[in-house]
């Protein structure tokens, strides 16, 4: 959980919480946005380090090598002065119209890390070398992890540190060869300048302070505004951000944010609202909808796994939680059916629950499409996600992962089949008698159809059945097909003690590794158990 200070009606600290490292405060031109940032900053000047709006993006050719406390207090206060925590770097009356002019501050903060980083290390290997150890394999250092976010956003735009001074390539194909252009850093155009500076500053900031960003999303394409700030966030999850825009578009992209909404500012008072769940205010909502993103209706709420999970995998799509299985199946296919309304793609997602694969098949004519799991807490417990847990709790072998399996298949789905196959087949028949189509017939015909469909209604033909599937499951030990045809909600909150881990907290350590440094590891392995009609 991240705290942060929100103003009540008479500017008293109210304390607020997230639950990912990223807040988004949003709203018009004048609404009183940067003052709010500038607000939170003064309440707590030692926890945050407030980045404005106005900030000069030159610097000079050659990085001012310094101390790193000369330049950590540079970077934070604006002077290297020890005596004062409270320096210059603000004109307070002024701090949201002041120029901001530390970029070489910045980059000096970052060589000096670094320098401090490689430092420690060679002590380390020199330490060990004296007393006949195997010294440690070289860690990231903080320009490596810059390396690492830079070119994930701009591939073709190598940046190197060469002599005190950031050079940059710009690389071209000219035939079969590749001509390379370098060029000084300072030469660079406005967005990567900017990126360049915004990475810098992020990876610079001690640990566990909240960094208000305002305009993120400024001189920065729209391609990479969201991706580039995903990734500083990754890299920098001890620490909240909170972003002052008024771009709707980075605020929707940008899922799983909490969102404020600043309706106003008298000068002195703020109005503002937490937008919860999907009760967004009207003219927030029609901004959002105007991305016209392909729609992906899903069961649970805003904040339930099904969401967290699915907005994760499916970040081009507009992922809509409706509640139960039986909203997600009439929304999906009331807008499929007025297309004449708008060009979108629209899908939805459910449990594969006791479903038939006859029932499967006639909703997968609706754009509906199931799980290849039982239902959607089943994806914490597939064992290509438990073998990566099983690495990052950093366990060498494979037994807390079989005991897991035994522990689901023999204690919990054992003892409960009797129930599982009551319950299919219970589903089975709802189902069966659904399917009758009674309604616009006369009294005579309705009762002939109603008739003859419950001679085909065999309790006791569903229940073997549904007996044979689930005892067959059962006796060949397959735990992908358990995992398919078992339905216990409480499961996957009953396996977190295996890895050492608190039951009840098992979900949420997926769920922030999903949005973590494993993200693409566990993404790829959850896509195999979703449909694959449903394209990323």
């Amino acid at each position: 959980m991240y705290k942060y200070f929100l103003p009540d009606k008479i500017n008293n600290q109210i304390i607020q919480t997230a639950e990912f490292n990223s807040v988004i405060i949003i709203g018009a031109n004048g609404a009183g946005k940067s003052k709010l940032g500038a607000w939170m900053e003064k309440q707590n000047i030692a926890g945050v380090h407030r980045v404005a709006a106005q900030r000069s993006l030159n610097f000079n050719e050659f990085i001012t090598l310094s101390s790193y406390e000369k330049a950590e207090r540079q970077l934070l206060y604006g002077t290297p002065d020890l005596r004062t925590d409270k320096g210059p770097r603000w004109n307070y009356g002024n701090e949201t119209t002041t120029l901001l002019s530390d970029y070489d501050y910045v980059l000096s903060a970052l060589l000096a890390i670094n320098n401090n980083e490689a430092n420690e290390f060679l002590e380390e290997c020199k330490k060990c070398e004296e007393e006949g150890r195997q010294h440690p394999n070289a860690p990231k250092t903080i320009i490596d992890k810059f390396l690492d976010i830079w070119n994930s956003i701009f591939p073709h735009r190598k940046i190197k540190f060469k002599d005190a001074r950031i050079m940059a390539e710009f690389r071209k194909k000219q035939g079969d060869s590749e001509v390379i252009t370098e060029y000084l850093g300072k030469e660079m155009s406005d967005g990567e300048r900017v990126a360049l500076y915004l990475i810098a500053q992020c990876l610079c900031v001690p640990n566990g302070r909240t960094i208000i960003i305002d305009e993120p999303e400024l001189h920065l394409h729209r391609s990479i505004m969201n991706r580039l700030w995903s990734e500083i966030e990754k890299y920098r999850s001890d620490c909240l951000f909170i972003y002052i825009t008024h771009d709707t578009q980075f605020a929707a992209n940008h899922n799983h944010a909490q969102k404020i909404w600043v309706k106003s500012f008298d000068g002195i008072y703020w109005d503002w609202e937490m937008v919860e769940d999907s009760e967004l205010p009207d003219q927030l909502l029609l901004d959002i909808l105007g991305n016209r993103k392909d729609v992906l209706f899903v069961e649970g709420t805003k904040n339930s796994y099904d969401t967290k999970i699915y907005s994760e995998i499916y970040k081009n799509y507009y992922v809509v939680p409706c509640g139960g299985c039986s909203n997600v199946i009439s929304r999906t296919k009331a807008m499929n059916a007025n297309r004449q309304l708008h060009n979108l793609k629209c899908y939805g997602i459910i449990d594969r629950d006791y479903r038939t694969d006859e029932e499967i098949k006639e909703y997968e004519k609706d754009n509906i499409f199931t799980l290849k799991i039982a239902e959607v807490e089943n994806l914490f417990l597939v064992e290509e996600l438990l073998e990566i847990v099983n690495k990052i709790m950093g366990f060498k072998d494979n037994d807390n992962i079989e005991k897991i399996k035994k522990y689901v298949t023999d204690e919990r789905f054992k003892k409960e089949i009797y129930r599982q196959i009551c319950e299919a087949t219970v589903a089975e028949i709802k189902y069966k008698l659904s399917r009758l189509l009674i309604s616009n017939k006369s009294e005579e015909e309705a009762k002939k159809t109603m008739e003859e469909g419950l001679k085909e209604v065999s309790y006791d033909v569903i229940t073997k059945d549904q007996e044979i599937k689930f005892n067959g499951v059962l006796r060949n030990c397959n735990y992908k097909e358990v995992l398919k045809v078992f339905n216990c909600k409480s499961l996957s909150n009953s396996t977190g003690h295996f890895f050492g881990l608190n039951n009840k907290a098992y979900i949420d350590f997926i769920i922030r590794q999903i949005t973590g440094e494993k993200a693409q590891e566990i993404i790829d392995v959850l896509v195999k158990y979703l449909p694959k009609e449903i394209s990323r």
